[in-house]
This record gives C-alpha cells, sequence and structure tokens, in this order.
C-alpha cells in the first residue's frame, strides 16, 4: 500500500510538473504584444545560447525583461505561499490558517509603504522583509509571553492582533501622506501585484524556496506528528518547543520573501493546501509537495488574467485570486460539510 500510494504521489507530481512547464509556455505567449511560440522560444534560446536573435529587439526585451521574470516570480511565489500555509495549517492545527496568520502581512505593509512613501522604492523587497520578520517577532514575544511557550491558540490570538496594529499604522500613514503616484502604488502593492517583477525579484523568490521550502518539505513526518496533539507528537520523539519554533520561523521567513517581491496575495496559501488535501489526503509526504506544484500553476494563470482579462488596463493580481478563491473555498467547505 506504502508503495503504491508512493508511486501514485510521483506520478501525480510529474503530471503537475508537466502542467506547469506548459503554463509557464503559454503565459508567456499571451499578452497585450501579440507573440508566437516560437518568437518567444527564439527570444529564449538566443539569450541562454548567446546566437542571435532574430527578434525585433522591442519584442525579445518584452519576452525577457517583461514577460518571463514576472512568470516565473508569479510560479515561485505561488508555490512558496501554497507551501507555507500547509505549514502553518498543520503545526497550529488550524485549517483556516495561512501564510499571513502572524501578521507578517502587515508588517510587511508597513515597510513598503514606509520606502515607497520616501522615494526609494529599490529597496521594498528589503524593506518589506524586514517589516515581516519585526511582525514575527513581536507575534512570538506576545504568545510566548508569561513563559508560556508557543501554543497554537495564543499564537493565533498574538498574530490577530498585530494584524490589526499593522493594518492600522499603514492606514494612518496612508491617510496622512500619501498623494498621487505615490497613493496608487503603494495601493497596488497592498492588494498583491507583480507587475513589476524582473529578475531580481525572481532571484528573491525562487533563492527563498530553495533555502527554505526545500527544508521544510523534509518535516512531513513531522507535520504528521502535530496533526495528533503535542502530547503525541512528543511521545513519537519529537522535540514540540523546539520544533514548532523552527517551523514558524521558517514559515515566516519564506512568506516574508514572496511577500518582499509580490505584496500580499491572498487566499493561494488557504485554499490549495485545502483543495490538494482532498485529492491526496492529510500525509504530509504527498501533500507538501503537491500544494507547491498547484500553487506555483494557479498564481501564475491568475496573474496572467490580470494582466489581460481587462487589456489595456491591469488588475491587481490579489483581486484576481480573491474573486476565484471565495467561490472556491466555499465550495470545499460545503464539500467537507458533505462528507461529514
Amino acid at each position: 500500500m506504502r508503495a503504491a500510494g508512493r508511486t501514485g504521489t510521483v506520478a501525480l507530481a510529474i503530471v503537475l510538473a508537466v502542467v506547469l512547464c506548459a503554463t509557464l509556455a503559454v503565459a508567456a505567449v499571451l499578452g497585450t504584444a501579440g507573440l508566437a511560440p516560437t518568437a518567444v522560444l527564439d527570444a529564449v534560446l538566443a539569450r541562454l545560447t548567446g546566437a542571435a536573435s532574430g527578434l525585433d529587439p522591442l519584442d525579445e526585451a518584452i519576452v525577457w525583461q517583461l514577460r518571463l521574470p514576472r512568470i516565473l516570480t508569479a510560479a515561485a511565489v505561488g508555490a512558496g505561499l501554497a507551501l507555507a500555509g500547509a505549514v502553518m495549517q498543520a503545526v497550529t492545527r488550524n485549517r483556516l490558517a495561512d501564510p499571513y496568520l502572524l501578521g507578517l502581512s502587515s508588517g510587511a505593509s508597513v515597510g513598503a509603504v514606509g520606502v515607497l512613501l520616501l522615494g526609494v522604492g529599490l529597496l521594498l523587497p528589503v524593506a518589506a522583509f524586514a517589516g515581516a520578520l519585526a511582525a514575527l517577532a513581536l507575534t512570538l514575544v506576545i504568545a510566548s509571553a508569561g513563559g508560556r511557550g508557543l501554543e497554537p491558540g495564543r499564537m493565533i490570538l498574538a498574530g490577530v492582533a498585530v494584524s490589526a496594529f499593522g493594518s492600522a499604522l499603514t492606514s494612518l500613514v496612508i491617510f496622512w501622506t500619501a498623494t498621487g503616484d505615490s497613493y496608487r502604488e503603494i495601493v497596488s502593492w497592498l492588494l498583491g501585484s507583480l507587475a513589476g517583477a524582473r529578475w531580481p525579484a525572481v532571484a528573491i523568490a525562487a533563492g527563498a524556496l530553495l533555502v527554505v521550502g526545500l527544508p521544510l518539505l523534509r518535516s512531513a513526518r513531522t507535520l504528521d506528528a502535530f496533526a495528533f496533539g503535542d502530547t503525541a507528537a512528543a511521545a513519537l520523539g519529537v522535540p514540540v518547543v523546539r520544533t514548532r519554533w523552527l517551523l514558524m520561523v521558517a514559515t515566516a521567513l519564506l512568506t516574508g520573501a514572496m511577500v518582499s517581491v509580490s505584496g500580499a496575495i491572498g487566499f493561494i496559501g488557504l485554499v490549495v493546501p485545502h483543495a490538494v488535501r482532498l485529492v491526496v489526503g492529510a500525509r504530509h509526504r504527498r501533500l507538501l509537495p503537491l500544494a507547491a506544484l498547484t500553487g506555483a500553476i494557479v498564481l501564475v494563470w491568475a496573474d496572467t488574467a490580470a494582466r489581460t482579462l481587462l487589456d489595456p488596463r491591469e488588475l491587481p493580481v490579489g483581486i484576481v485570486t480573491a474573486v476565484l478563491g471565495t467561490p472556491v473555498f466555499v465550495a470545499l467547505l460545503l464539500r467537507r460539510r458533505g462528507r461529514a
């Protein structure tokens, strides 16, 4: 049974990987500037091999400087948020948990808004990441106050409090100082946008996925133990307090890196793990990699819709994920209720 389950998981992972590659190829073709698939392929091969491209320099720039960085960033961010959401739901034993549960998005928003208002947008990823880590630190300090350790319920309540404070601070700063172009830029970032993604953003998101995401994938057995509660996890040999700290910090680092390049994109980290769990079950050895692949596919398509549906205008991708994610989440809830 175990071998059959592992084989099925590998087969499904291969299918999702192929779908992801096809999604990236189609997304690179779609856009305001109509480019044939052969033109996109020619531009990519020319860059990778150093050969001369037969494309017009403008078309080559559209492919290499605009579309490819954006879709690769979307894939990495989608994978990272889905993976972080699955881990967060396991660590807190709360199926409503998402990557932003510990106030990370509100902390990142404070940092991002600050640098945008100061006119130093080049520092946006750094400021957003620093803000996310500051929010994490504050949440963990509040949750562990009194020497009671990191209990899931206290972490959630502390995260809610920090999120509310960060949101209020961001709103106050915007209300007091933002005008004109800075206001539009801030609102776009707060709603989640990949419009400004370039190769540095790809490096940040993909690097975080490799450095933090891969170790999280190896934590599947530990996350399975957490599903039975702290006492059961300790009986299975898991150092509960230290492991929870490590997983929470790792998830926060991964989420902070993703938010720093994309803004707060909702529902990916909440809905995707639920949808994948319904198909493959709750075992994290299967859930984590398949959720990451599914999240990458979903966000690439959502961002493609955001930049093409209302052409020439562009929607923040966070609006698209919310519009699509809400009915999907309701459908998942109704399906689970029907099974119950």
